[in-house]
């Protein structure tokens, strides 16, 4: 079943400076409660990214598939996970408010098992919003 999770939120900073944090690709156990470790290796297209779980949950690789300054647009699609998906291509992207401020949309399309479509995406809904408030707070704690 193919299920879309969309979190989109106002940050404090501007879209400039949240552009430049997502596009480094990095950060990421920095701002998600629930990972514990990020480590990539290459930049922009074809990145790798390994993202270590809390609590012994398991890893993930996530490949950069796009980056795209002009329009503040990151697409990767995670090739390995411990959740029960098929397929998983999450999109980051940074809007400009009218004051200035960013906003941050990320949607993440996945497929999974009918019975799992449900949880699969009330569990990236929480986690993403968590990770999406722990980049906002450390990204306006560190603005310049």
């Amino acid at each position: 079943m193919q299920t879309k999770v969309t979190i989109a939120r106002k940050l404090q900073v501007s879209a400039d400076r949240a552009w430049s944090a997502i596009e480094e690709v990095r950060h990421l156990d920095v701002w998600f409660p629930s990972i514990s470790a990020c480590s990539v290796e290459g930049s922009g297209s074809a990145a790798k990214r390994r993202l270590t779980l809390e609590g012994g949950l398991g890893e993930m690789l996530d490949i950069v598939r796009s980056v795209d300054p002009a329009t503040r647009r990151l697409t990767y699609e995670r090739v390995e996970s411990p959740f029960p998906v098929s397929s998983y291509v999450g999109t980051v992207e940074v809007f400009t408010s009218f004051d200035g401020d960013a906003v941050l949309v990320w949607t993440v399309d996945f497929e999974s098992a009918p019975d799992d479509s449900d949880s699969v995406a009330e569990l990236l809904a929480g986690a993403i919003g968590d990770g999406v408030e722990g980049m906002d707070t450390d990204l306006a704690g560190t603005a310049t």
